[in-house]
């Protein structure tokens, strides 16, 4: 099959603003969880979020400020950030040789929310016309093709936290049918009233109150997860369509995918994400002596945490591979924690460094082989990153440098 590889990164992320600030932050452990500051939080179940607070009349054009939901913002400037990494002006390329997928959990959240209050407290004629596309999950692949001129395939996939993954697979999947370049990944969050009472109804999010001590994937004293925003958008094409424009250095390639779907529950059949994991590798042609480093999905809910354990030390034996959480720095992404997983993995390929997990004093699991703390040195060829979605999703995405 063809090879795709990874050209250029874009990064918002609670700990870090741009793919160096976000890479410095995590190899020294420094964490962006905190307490929620967008809304009063104090008749809700939980009160820590990883933010990302920026001023957009510093990044974006004054024009695209009332149409737009925060999460789309966020997506415009990552965007614009790996198409310069990539050294791609896709307006420049031939009609149609672009396009974009991203994926997203719930489309522009806080906008919405905006527009209902505008409704029942002042009437219909207070609510904007830009409520017809601002809170659709498609919105970012939308204003991201506008804004660049990207009119080749542009769709969006929803499979929360492992639509990430499925939007990268798509990605590759485009370019290798003939589409010269592809922007792809995921960058996601609401963190507004709405949103956050459907989040923390689900029974997955932390409710502790200190930082540090709420978002403990693979601990003993694990109790949910913490909701953040941001994401990683990433430039897909083939090396020599990246050669022909003058680009020759790679990140990395995206060599094997796979994405399952679990059972009903009762059925007595096992979760999809050993067979997601075995199909990925397959796909890769590589088994699981091979993978130096695997990004967990770390979802922080304890019967959870203990499922991908098992899964990772039957596929690759007890403390058979370096196990790491940087999510631990930044909650939970929604659509958008993946494609960040994806963009550390590539960083900690180029720089033979694990980044670290977090605040994990008390591991559960004997059998993984938790990296925490610190960064840890070693030579990586090959990573596999992991995403679970509400719902039973299930998706495994390899990388080799």
């Amino acid at each position: 099959m063809t090879d795709v590889v990874v050209t250029g990164l874009g990064v918002v992320a609670p700990n870090g603003w741009g793919v160096a600030e976000y890479w410095e932050a995590t190899l020294a452990g420094r964490s962006g969880l905190g307490p929620l500051t967008r809304f009063d939080s104090a008749g809700y179940r939980a009160h820590v979020a990883g933010e990302v607070n920026f001023t957009p009349e510093d990044h974006l054009p004054g024009r695209l400020l009332p149409q737009t939901d925060h999460m789309t913002r966020l997506a415009l400037v990552a965007a614009e950030e790996a198409l310069a990494d990539a050294g791609a002006d896709p307006a420049a390329m031939p009609e149609f040789s672009a396009g974009v997928v991203t994926a997203a959990s719930a489309g522009g959240f806080a906008f919405g929310q905006k527009e209902l209050q505008a409704l029942w407290s002042r009437g219909p004629a207070y609510v904007s016309a830009y409520q017809a596309f601002a809170w659709f999950y498609p919105v970012n692949t939308g204003q991201i093709s506008i804004r660049h001129g990207m009119r080749g395939p542009g769709s969006a996939l929803v499979a929360e936290q492992a639509g990430g993954l499925d939007a990268l697979a798509k990605g590759r999947r485009h370019v290798r049918e003939g589409t010269a370049l592809m922007l792809a990944g995921g960058v996601d969050g609401s963190l507004c009233p709405w949103s956050w009472l459907c989040l923390t109804r689900s029974g997955t999010v932390s409710p502790r109150r200190e930082p540090h001590r709420a978002f403990l994937p693979f601990d003993a004293e694990a109790s949910g997860g913490v909701p953040g925003e941001g994401g990683a958008l990433l430039v897909l094409e083939t090396p020599e369509r990246a050669a022909e424009r003058g680009q020759h250095r790679h990140y990395g390639r995206i060599a094997g995918y796979a994405a399952t779907f679990d059972p009903r529950p009762g059925s007595g059949r096992p979760p999809g994400l050993r067979r997601a994991v075995e199909t990925a590798l397959a796909d890769a042609g590589l088994g699981p002596s091979d993978i130096d480093v695997v990004f967990a999905d770390a979802s922080g809910v304890a019967e959870r945490d203990r499922a991908e354990a098992e899964v990772l030390s039957a596929v690759f034996g007890p403390r058979g591979v370096p196990v790491t959480a940087p999510k631990t720095m930044t909650g939970r992404l929604l659509a958008g924690g993946a494609p960040l997983d994806v963009a550390a993995a590539l960083l900690a390929l180029r720089d033979g460094l694990v980044p670290p997990s977090v605040h994990i004093d008390r591991p559960a699991h004997p059998d993984l082989d938790l990296v925490r703390d610190r960064p840890r040195s070693a030579p990586l060829a090959a990573a596999l990153v992991l995403a679970r979605g509400h719902g039973g999703f299930n998706s495994a995405l390899v990388l080799t440098r």
